[in-house]
């Protein structure tokens, strides 16, 4: 470790450095710091036969017996008259079977750093001249490597099999690149995932819980590429899948590098859940400064409007993703078509159909409730996915409605009838239905990515915390009085304006 820390310490170099040059040779000087971490990392690893031997010898035995079950298979669907769906099917087990390796070699990213605490193994290392960063990545690398090689060594000996054996499988380049792009971009993710939970735990057993946590949704996220793979002509989906894990991968990294803090790591022996910190860190951030008493004009002027202000980015990446789904919906309206013509040539027919479209009912105010209810259940449902995907889940759910939208207008336009009847059914409540969408959607996104980034003076428990409680004050002050009054223009003022229109 001596050794270690003089070879980190020639390369010493400041951590702030101006852009340009400097800014490129420290980028480089700590990828070659963190390097000699990895080195270190991966030949502890290898040396170490009692993990290694089981993780390789699964490795190989476990695409054999994928190969015969293959063979098997294969049989079936040729005696049954179902050889044509082989080519679909075919692809599906090298996926299960680069999966499988890496969920085993997980246990060597959990034990990144948690391992080597409970070891006593982690102070030497800690008092090297390595920033937290360098540390980071250094063992995440190293953590990387042992899944991605028998990821790869076990696809390349269940793929070789098929190709070289009865089977006689042919896959297509593009496939095959799809198939191992995919299983790399799942192993970094459970992978970089594990190192945070080891950062992040003061124990093994801990750790090992949580990482139900990583296997489980990868687990769903392979049966629904599987899903796809076995539909050649919606193959080009799981590029977007991994273009999404590949940004999650990302994420993680740097929510990883930001989060460590060694003292932090060698100090903390237990992990405590604070329930009465938590109650009281949230409603302070709820309830907003405290030194006079609380009054609801004084929470909205000091509580809820700069907390409203605070979400302006977060409210300019919704309108930009609300703006690419209506454009994305019109131009998917170009390859789908409607039978709308019909109406077109019957003026009184789109009469009727449209008066029962929006003939709502005056004498049904329940719908009022039901159309708040029907719009906070979704801007909630929003928010419950963007905390478990950095925000991302919440963007698409609240964008997806915009999509429709815009591929049921295009339909009507491009089908010769007038929009102006399905814009003045949107228009009257979207006015204030849509700046409530958006300001939901810019908290989820905030409450969903704010641990990649917190702010330097917080943690990320104050940091997540201070993001729920700014949630909660936008929800409660603005975004449901602004949903309850759309609800009302939606039953009461939108279908007369329909109406009238349609009578002109």
């Amino acid at each position: 470790m001596i050794g270690l820390s003089e070879r980190i310490g020639q390369d010493r170099v400041p951590l702030a450095e101006p852009s340009g040059q400097w800014g490129r040779a420290a980028v480089a000087r700590t990828l070659r710091n963190a390097l000699i971490v990895t080195r270190r990392e991966v030949r502890d690893s290898l040396r170490d036969w009692r993990i290694m031997a089981p993780i390789f010898l699964l490795t190989l035995i476990f695409p054999l017996l994928a190969n015969e079950m293959t063979r098997v298979f294969t049989g079936f669907f040729e005696d049954n008259g179902a050889e044509d769906l082989l080519p679909s099917l075919l692809p599906l087990m090298p996926m299960i079977v680069g999966f499988f390796p890496v969920s085993i070699s997980l246990v060597i990213a959990l034990e990144t750093f948690v391992g080597e605490k409970e070891r006593r193994s982690l102070e030497p290392l800690l008092s090297t001249p390595l920033t937290n960063t360098e540390l980071y990545l250094g063992k995440s690398f190293a953590a990387m490597l042992p899944p991605l090689l028998a990821s790869y060594s076990g696809m390349a000996i269940y793929m070789g099999a098929l190709i070289l054996g009865e089977q006689q499988w042919r896959p297509a380049p593009l496939l095959v690149v799809q198939i191992v792009l995919l299983t790399t971009s799942q192993a970094l993710m459970m992978v970089t995932g594990a190192v945070v939970v080891s950062s992040q735990t003061t124990s093994t057993r801990a750790a090992n819980l949580l990482a139900s946590f990583i296997i489980i949704p990868m687990s769903l996220l392979v049966m629904l590429e599987a899903t796809i793979m076995v539909q050649p002509h919606r193959r080009s989906l799981l590029w977007v899948i991994m273009v999404g894990v590949l940004v999650a991968v990302i994420l993680l990294v740097r929510m990883g590098a930001r989060l460590f803090n060694r003292e932090e790591l060698l100090g903390r022996a237990l992990d405590q859940f604070n329930l009465r910190w938590i109650g009281r860190t949230f409603w302070r951030g709820v309830r907003g400064p405290a030194e006079e008493a609380f009054s609801l004009r004084r929470w909205y002027r000091l509580s809820v409007f700069p907390a409203a202000r605070g979400l302006r980015g977060g409210a300019a990446v919704v309108l930009i993703c609300v703006i690419g789904a209506f454009a994305g919906g019109w131009i998917a309206a170009g390859q789908w078509r409607l039978p709308l013509d019909q109406f077109a040539a019957n003026d009184e027919t789109l009469l009727d159909n449209l008066r029962s479209w929006f003939d709502l009912g005056q004498d049904n105010p329940h719908l009022i409730v039901m159309a708040l209810v029907q719009n906070a259940r979704v801007l909630l449902a929003a928010t419950l996915l963007g905390v478990f995907t950095f925000g991302v889940m919440g963007l698409v759910l609240v964008a997806v409605p915009f999509g429709i939208l815009g591929f049921i207008l295009a339909q009507v336009t491009m089908a010769g009838l007038s929009p102006l009847p399905f814009l003045l059914a949107v228009i009257p409540h979207g006015t204030l239905e849509v700046p409530a969408i958006v300001l939901a959607g810019a908290a989820a996104l905030r409450l969903g990515s704010v641990v990649t980034r917190p702010p330097a003076d917080m943690t990320a428990s104050e940091a997540w915390l201070a993001a729920a409680a700014d949630v909660v004050k936008v929800g409660v002050g603005l975004v449901l009085p602004l949903l309850l009054l759309a609800a009302l223009l939606e039953v009461t003022l939108t279908p007369r304006v329909v109406e009238f229109v349609l009578t002109l």
